[in-house]
């Protein structure tokens, strides 16, 4: 097979060929973000001449090493900060038809990941179900989402969201570009897990990405990670202090090494490791005017069809990595639950026991963060879409891998190699066991294509009717398949008046 060369707007490139797919890595969307771009919104790729090779996966944005990315089967990571903003596409045949198109957004707390982690290979959306795959690089950590506007001035207003700008300025590359590589840019569908759906969520109440697409899958994230002003600065105070720099000293900081940027990065993450996420988006008041959640409630995207979904143990991926956790006793837990609940704690508690007879004190408060990261803010968004008169679809994955003794269950990420039906891919099988179930990756690839080709989640796995307050509707994937009305709903109503 020849490698087939496609026009882009900076230029051609030449990809590869596989079977059923043609694959192009490795393609800038934007200029390097560097010397005086540091901390900037990005700005258009540069052309170039001749055919650029595009072959292989580009470098990925700076970051510290991160055991999840080493489990997924990353390679060693490659990064380079003037060369990370690229991105990949994979597709059935360039230049022919006007196919559904999927941009992917990796998560990794804000902090880790890339476009190029094999679980999220593209090819088999590609050759089975006629789809146009793209995944994306873009800012991390310190890079992406340092908010200096209060520090340094008006020119760094966006440096707190410049993640979120890249994730943008892809989605307006994929606009201008995509139809030579057989995509239609009038059918987009985001789609991201963890921090990335937490970016699609963001998205969905971003004013510069509206248009840039037309449907939104989320899995485990919603709209409710944001920081406000006041939180973001004191925590870019905090980086600056870490690199003995003063508030005006900006142009320092444009210009350190970025070694030395994410040794700040590894400092502050390692002195305030129960505080959460330090680098989120923030609500601005230019890039984002709005919390992106109260931007959904008030309309921003009725118009789009979002599906949002949790796994049933998401929070165990984390715990059983924290040997701290499983220490966890009755009053520690009567206190967490406490802090989440208030004066309700105690009545949390008894609920949660009730739906896990024999759960330890440990698998309480894992079920209880669980929700409190993933689930509810997925139910809010839900909410929030349907009663802007926009249409939503919840799912639950729920079945449990064997791996690492059953401890995991139902974990964080677990549904990805599902989802790109990719079990067979590097890291998979660590994580999934080795008789992970083909037949539900091939339902779940389908129906997440079904989704993006028609803003209808379904294929083979039937009817599956839209999230309402009234019912509730979920499709659980699992061992069995099929909808539920308001699955662990005495849990869910636990949240319902807290924020």
């Amino acid at each position: 097979m020849s490698a087939p060369v496609v026009e882009t707007s900076s230029g051609r490139i030449e990809g590869r060929a596989g079977t059923g797919y043609q694959a192009f890595m490795g393609i800038p969307y934007a200029a390097p973000p560097t010397g005086a771009g540091r901390f900037r919104p990005p700005e258009p790729a540069a052309p170039w001449t001749g055919i650029r090779p595009a072959a292989a996966f580009g470098p990925v944005a700076p970051q510290l090493p991160s055991p999840l990315e080493n489990m997924l089967g990353s390679a060693p990571i490659v990064s380079d900060e003037s060369g990370c903003l690229s991105l990949n596409v994979w597709t059935p045949g360039a230049g022919e038809g006007r196919r559904p198109v999927m941009v992917w957004i990796h998560g990794g707390a804000f902090i880790t990941g890339s476009g190029s982690t094999p679980w999220y290979d593209g090819a088999n959306f590609a050759a089975h179900h006629d789809v146009v795959v793209v995944t994306i690089n873009y800012r991390l950590g310190v890079l992406g989402f340092t908010y200096l506007a209060e520090l340094a001035g008006s020119d760094y207003q966006a440096s707190g969201s410049v993640g979120i700008l890249d994730q943008a300025a892809a989605l307006g590359w994929v606009r201008d570009n995509i139809a030579a590589f057989g995509g239609d840019p009038g059918n987009v569908t985001i789609f991201g897990e963890s921090a990335g759906a937490m970016s699609v969520g963001t998205l969905l109440g971003l004013p510069q990405a509206s248009g840039l697409f037309h449907r939104a899958i989320l899995q485990s994230g919603a709209s409710s990670n944001s920081l406000e002003p006041e939180q973001a600065t004191r925590y870019a105070t905090e980086l600056l202090a870490a690199l003995d720099l003063g508030p005006g000293d900006t142009a320092r900081l444009q210009q350190l090494p970025v070694e030395a940027l994410l040794e700040a990065q590894g400092k502050l993450a390692l002195a305030y490791a129960q505080r959460g996420m330090m680098f989120q988006p923030v609500v601005d008041g230019t890039v984002l005017e709005h919390r992106p959640l109260d931007s959904v409630a008030a309309g921003s995207v009725a118009g789009v069809p979002i599906l949002v979904g949790t796994n049933r143990d998401e929070w165990n991926l984390f715990s059983v990595m924290d040997p701290r956790f499983a220490a966890t006793d009755d009053a520690a837990l009567g206190t967490a639950a406490s802090g989440l609940f208030g004066d309700g704690g105690a009545a949390a508690v008894s609920t949660y026991r009730a739906g896990r007879p024999g759960a330890t004190p440990a698998q309480i408060l894992s079920a209880m963060t669980t929700d409190s990261v993933f689930r509810v803010p997925a139910v809010r968004l839900a909410e929030a879409q349907q009663k802007a008169g926009g249409e939503a679809w919840m799912y639950l994955f729920d079945w449990a891998t064997p791996a690492f003794g059953g401890l995991l269950g139902s974990c964080h990420a677990l549904e990805i190699p599902f989802v790109f039906d990719n079990l067979h891919q590097p890291g998979a099988a660590v994580f999934v066991g080795e008789r992970a179930p083909a037949e539900l990756a091939r339902a779940m690839n389908a129906a997440w294509a079904a989704f993006a080709r028609d803003g209808r989640p379904g294929g083979d796995l039937g009817d599956w009717a839209a999230y309402e307050a009234g019912t509730r509707a979920t499709m659980v994937l699992g061992d069995s398949i099929g909808v539920r009305e308001d699955p662990m709903g005495e849990e869910r109503a636990l949240w319902e008046g807290l924020r």
